[in-house]
C-alpha cells in the first residue's frame, strides 16, 4: 500500500481522503513521530493522543486562514506534520532545526506561539474579538488539554468568553477520562438535539405558549425548566460550561475521526462559544507510551522497537533534581514541619519519593503555581517550612505572589527552583534564564545557586534554616560526580568560596558556571596568567568584601553566569561595586546570555554560541590583557618573575562580534 504521508504538504491534501484512508493517515502519522522522538527525544504520549484529533481539526477548518491555537504545544507534532514540514521534520527540537511547540516565525499554520499551560483560551478570545472587529469571519479554535484546565488562566478566559459572547470554539482534549457508552450515545443525542435550529424554534415556542396559561403560565415554564435542568446534570458533564455560558458538545472519541468531524461542524455553525469534549488516550498506537503515559510525556532518545532508553546504563553523577529530592528527604525525616508543594510537576521536580515516604505533608495543586506559592505563603504563615519546587520558567508565573505573598511578610518560604539556566531542545518557552534578576529584586529573598551537587545539599539546609524567603536555583543536567559526603551542613549566609586565588585576573563564577571558571583558570594558567576563581554562592546578599579584594588586587575580573546579562549576577556585581567605588570602566567583565531569546538546541551548542565555555574566558581574558596566546610550554619560561605577566608578544585583533558573543561591550 502507497504511503500517503509523503503527499501531505498542505490541510488541503486531506480533502480528498476517505475516512479509511485518514485512519491510513494517522497510523503513518504515529510512526513517523514514534521515530522521530526516538532519534531526538521529546513529547510522545501527548502527540500521540491527538493524531485523529488533528486530522479531524484540519478537515473542518482551514487553516491558517482560520486560526487553530495549541494549548502548551507539546500536542502539535502531527500539526505540523501536515502542514508543510514533514521534510524537516527529523530536525524536531535540534540545533537549527523544527522546535518542539508551535511557532508563529516557522509557519503561518501556527498561530500562537505557546509553551507554557493554560494560554489558548484566553489568546483565542482575543483574535476573536480582533476578528469581529475587523469584520472578519474565520473560526477560531483552542485546543486545550484537561491537565491546564486547572490552571486559574483558562477558567478567567472562560468566564470572559462566555460573558461577551463571541464565536470560539474550546477543544477540551480530556485523556483521563474513559467513555461510557450509554452515556456517550445520550450525550451525542443531546448534542444533535440542542444544536438543531428547530429545536431552538420550538423550545422558544413551547415556552411562548405556556406562559400565555392564565396565573400559572411563567411558574409552569419554570418548573419545566427546573425538570430540564436536572436531567441535564444527570446525564450531560458539561454543565458547568453551561453555566459559564457555553454550549456544551460531547463527550465525543477523540479517535473517532467521522464523529469528530461531525461535531466540528455543527460546533463550527453554532452561534457564541463552544466547547466540545473530546476523550482521547495519551500513548494511542505505541504499547509502551500507553502503558507508561507518564513516563513518556517527556522523553529522551529510546529505542522504538522495545520502548528501553538508548542511552548506555552505565554509572553516571545524579541529577541536580535527584540530589534535591534525596536530600529534602532526609531533611524532614528529621524536621517534621518541612512540607514540600508542587504545581503538577512531582516527578520533574525530584518530589516522588517525599510524597511516598510523607503523603500527608506533600502538595501537588495542578498547574497552578500562582496558588502554590500563595498556599506555600499560609503554610509559612502557619508555622511550617515549605519547600516550593518549580521549574525556573513556570515560577514567573507567580512573580506577584512571590513579591507580595511571600516577601512582603518575609515568610520562611523555601523556592527549589529547578531547570535554571538553558534547558536545550525545549528552547526559549522553557530557558530558565531570568530568574536572579526576578527575585534579586525583591527586598528580604536569598538567592543562592550551588557550584556542584553536594553544595546543593548544603544550600537546602541553608535555606531552610533561615528565617525568610530563599530560592535555589540549580541546572536540569546531571551533577559533576562530586562526593555527597556526610550531612547537609548550614553555609555562612552572603560568604563566597575562594576556590583558586591569584593575581592577574579574578573569575567569579556562579551556580553552574563555576565550573567553566575552574576551566578557563587551568587554561590560563597554561598561558602563564594567574587566575583566581571564586564561587559566588550568593546572588544575594553578595560578599561584597571578597568581591572589593579582588577588584584592587587583581588586573581584571570577570563574572560568569548561565543567565541573562540585563539584571543578572553580573549586574548586581557592578551595582555593589559601584557603589562602593571600586570599579574602574574596562575593569569588569560581565559574561552571560545576551539580550535576546535563546533557540532550541544541545546546551552544549547553545552555551558555546553565548560565549560561556572555558576557552571563551580564555580568550577573552588573554585579549584584554594584551597576551598572545602560546602553544609552547617553553614560551611560558621566565614570566612569572614578578607575579605579573608580561606579555611579550602583541594582543590578537578581537572582532566586535567575538567580542558580542563573549558578552563584552
Amino acid at each position: 500500500m502507497a504511503r500517503l504521508l509523503s503527499g501531505i504538504n498542505s490541510p488541503k491534501d486531506l480533502e480528498p481522503l476517505s475516512i479509511a484512508q485518514l485512519y491510513q493517515l494517522a497510523r503513518e502519522i504515529r510512526e513517523e513521530i514514534i521515530a522521530t522522538v526516538a532519534a531526538n527525544g521529546g513529547h510522545l504520549a501527548p502527540n500521540l493522543g491527538v493524531v485523529e484529533l488533528t486530522l479531524a481539526l484540519h478537515r473542518v477548518f482551514h487553516a491558517p486562514e482560520d486560526k487553530i491555537i495549541w494549548d502548551v504545544g507539546h500536542q502539535c507534532y502531527a500539526h505540523k506534520l501536515i502542514t508543510g514540514r514533514r521534510e524537516e521534520f527529523h530536525t524536531l527540537r535540534q540545533f537549527e532545526g523544527l522546535s518542539g511547540f508551535p511557532r508563529p516565525q516557522e509557519s503561518p499554520y501556527d498561530a500562537f506561539a505557546t509553551g507554557h499551560s493554560s494560554t489558548s483560551i484566553s489568546a483565542a478570545l482575543g483574535m476573536a474579538v480582533a476578528r469581529d472587529l475587523q469584520k472578519k469571519k474565520h473560526a477560531v479554535v483552542a485546543v486545550i488539554g484537561d491537565g491546564a484546565m486547572t490552571a486559574g488562566m483558562a477558567f478567567e478566559a472562560l468566564n470572559h468568553a462566555g460573558h461577551i459572547q463571541r464565536n470560539l470554539i474550546v477543544v477540551l482534549n480530556d485523556n483521563e477520562m474513559s467513555i461510557s457508552r450509554n452515556v456517550g450515545a445520550l450525550s451525542r443525542y443531546l448534542t444533535r438535539l440542542r444544536t438543531e435550529p428547530a429545536y431552538s424554534r420550538g423550545k422558544e415556542e413551547i415556552e411562548q405558549l405556556l406562559r400565555k396559561i392564565p396565573s400559572i403560565g411563567p411558574a409552569v415554564v419554570k418548573a419545566v425548566e427546573r425538570i430540564k435542568d436536572s436531567l441535564k446534570y444527570l446525564v450531560v458533564p458539561g454543565m458547568f460550561f453551561e453555566e459559564l455560558g457555553f454550549k456544551y458538545l460531547g463527550p465525543v472519541d477523540g479517535h473517532h475521526i467521522p464523529e469528530m468531524m461531525s461535531v466540528l461542524e455543527q460546533a463550527r455553525a453554532a452561534r457564541g462559544p463552544v466547547l466540545v469534549h473530546v476523550i482521547t488516550q495519551k500513548g494511542k498506537g505505541y504499547p509502551p507510551a500507553e502503558a507508561r503515559a507518564d513516563k513518556f510525556h517527556g522523553i529522551g532518545p529510546f529505542s522504538a522497537e522495545t520502548g528501553k532508553s538508548a542511552t548506555l546504563a552505565a554509572p553516571s553523577p545524579p541529577t541536580y533534581t535527584e540530589v534535591f529530592g534525596k536530600t529534602l528527604v532526609q531533611l524532614a525525616a528529621e524536621d517534621e514541619k518541612i512540607v514540600a508543594i508542587t504545581a503538577a510537576m512531582p516527578s520533574g521536580t525530584g518530589l516522588t519519593e517525599f510524597a511516598r515516604a510523607f503523603p500527608e505533608r506533600f502538595f501537588d495543586v495542578g498547574i497552578a503555581e500562582q496558588h502554590a506559592v500563595t498556599l506555600s505563603a499560609g503554610l509559612a504563615a502557619g508555622g511550617l517550612k515549605p519547600v516550593t519546587a518549580i521549574y525556573s520558567t513556570f515560577l514567573q508565573r507567580a512573580f506577584d505572589q512571590v513579591v507580595h505573598d511571600v516577601c512582603l511578610q518575609n515568610l520562611p518560604v523555601t523556592f527549589a527552583i529547578d531547570r535554571g539556566g538553558l534547558v536545550g531542545d525545549d528552547g526559549p518557552t522553557h530557558h530558565g534564564v531570568f530568574d536572579y534578576a526576578y527575585l534579586r529584586c525583591i527586598p528580604n529573598m536569598v538567592v543562592m545557586a550551588p557550584k556542584d551537587e553536594d553544595e546543593l545539599r548544603h544550600m537546602l539546609k541553608t535555606a531552610l534554616a533561615y528565617n525568610g524567603p530563599a530560592a535555589v536555583r540549580y541546572p536540569r543536567d546531571r551533577g559533576t560526580g562530586c562526593a555527597l559526603a556526610g550531612k547537609p551542613e548550614r553555609l555562612p549566609l552572603g560568604r563566597a568560596e575562594v576556590l583558586r586565588n591569584g593575581s592577574d585576573v579574578a573569575l567569579v563564577g556562579i551556580g553552574s558556571m563555576v565550573q567553566v571558571a575552574r576551566e578557563a583558570a587551568g587554561l590560563l594558567a597554561e598561558q602563564g596568567i594567574d587566575a583566581a576563581v571564586i564561587n559566588a554562592r550568593f546572588v544575594k546578599p553578595l560578599d561584597e568584601e571578597c568581591l572589593l579584594h579582588y577588584a584592587a588586587a587583581t588586573r581584571l575580573m570577570i563574572t560568569i553566569e548561565e543567565h541573562a546579562l540585563p539584571g543578572g549576577f553580573g549586574s548586581a556585581v557592578l551595582e555593589a561595586l559601584e557603589r562602593r567605588q571600586a570599579v574602574n570602566p574596562g575593569k569588569l567583565i560581565r559574561l552571560g546570555i545576551g539580550d535576546a531569546f535563546v533557540e532550541h538546541g544541545s546546551r552544549e551548542i547553545l552555551l558555546a554560541r553565548q560565549g560561556l565555555t572555558a576557552e571563551n574566558v580564555c580568550r577573552l581574558v588573554l585579549s584584554r590583557l594584551d597576551v598572545r596566546p602560546c602553544t609552547h610550554p617553553s614560551h611560558l619560561a621566565g614570566r612569572r618573575q614578578t607575579g605579573k605577566t608580561r606579555p611579550p608578544f602583541a594582543a590578537p585583533r578581537v572582532s566586535a562580534d567575538d567580542r558580542l558573543k563573549a558578552g563584552g561591550k
